[in-house]
């Protein structure tokens, strides 16, 4: 039984900005960097790319990826407050009502220190106005970035409600029973986490990067088919081979199943390749569901307004 599905890879970006940090003296834009001079890509920064390529390829009739800056709570339609998680502060009750993401995404990283340009902006006006606009903006020459994403399968599409034993003298009591709610049905469900596979493959929307064409698409990568909730192997590529040996042991003791795709060694499997395999088992395969109900987000949670 799938319980988590965590994608973790390696990627060659070039002359990329791809996660542009605060402004420093005024007009010089800046990258991220660590404090070793590797420069990363942040993990807010990497779960809004997945979005916009999960966005470009969910094309059912029904489901839709909302706006970062908008997102619903209609976990059993919009993918992004089904993967990605939402906060609703205040509900008709006065009462919060949260959902935990069953996306969780690392930054990624430079696998060696990052040689940086300065681009020169030049706008100058033509009319006789001074008020021209001169900036720098600095840019990555070349790294190989390792980062990893991770899918819940215990978390995707479910909430759960809690009842407590309480009294007339107490406002909730104690936590007596919990139960479990799935928003779509089981092939949805299992339909998204391949929409996950997908979508990490073709992660490319970064900062600052609509007209550069920068790409995050990876050409080696280890994808987990899990049957625990573990991370441990988003650790693969950065590790020495004893350590990389030990992962692949672990895995293979507790029987979970995984895919190694390099598009640099032609006797294994290409990168576009481990991903088929990957989702092919996905659909095969029992997925983690111990959903007691189905019902939408809002029938839920009374507290919740239906939209």
């Amino acid at each position: 039984m799938i319980k988590n599905v965590l994608v973790t890879a390696r990627s060659k970006l070039d002359m990329h900005r791809a996660n542009s940090g605060q402004n420093r003296l005024g007009n010089a834009s800046s990258i991220k960097q660590r404090p070793d001079g590797s420069v990363y890509i942040s993990g807010q920064m990497q779960r809004h790319a997945f979005f916009e390529a999960l966005k470009a390829i969910d094309e059912e009739e029904g489901t839709y990826v909302s706006n970062g800056d908008a997102t619903s709570y209609q976990v059993e339609k919009d993918l992004r407050a089904d993967l990605g998680g939402f906060m609703l502060s205040e509900t008709l009750s006065g009462e919060q009502a949260r959902r935990t993401a069953p996306l969780s995404a690392e930054p990624a990283v430079a696998e060696e220190k990052s040689s940086t340009v300065r681009d020169l902006l030049l706008r100058l006006k033509t009319d006789g106005n001074t008020d021209n606009n001169i900036a720098t903006q600095e840019l990555s020459q070349e790294d190989v970035m390792n980062w990893s994403m991770s899918l819940n399968l215990r978390k995707l599409s479910t909430s759960e409600r809690y009842y407590f034993d309480a009294d007339e003298e107490e406002d909730r009591g104690m936590h007596v029973k919990t139960e479990r709610i799935r928003h779509c049905s089981l092939e949805e469900k299992r339909r998204r986490a391949g929409l996950f596979l997908r979508a990490a493959s073709k992660i490319n929307e970064h900062s600052s990067q609509a007209r550069n064409m920068t790409t995050a698409e990876p050409f080696e990568v280890l994808v987990v088919l899990d049957n625990t909730i573990s991370r441990k192997a988003a650790q693969y590529f950065d590790s020495p081979s004893t350590k990389k040996k030990a992962i692949r042991a672990e895995l293979d003791a507790r029987g979970a199943e995984y895919f190694f795709g390099s598009d640099l060694d032609e006797e294994k499997d290409f990168v576009f390749e481990a991903f088929n395999k990957a989702e092919k088992a996905l659909r095969e395969q029992e997925i983690y569901d111990n959903a007691d109900q189905q019902l939408p987000y809002a029938e839920t949670y009374e507290s919740v307004p239906a939209l």
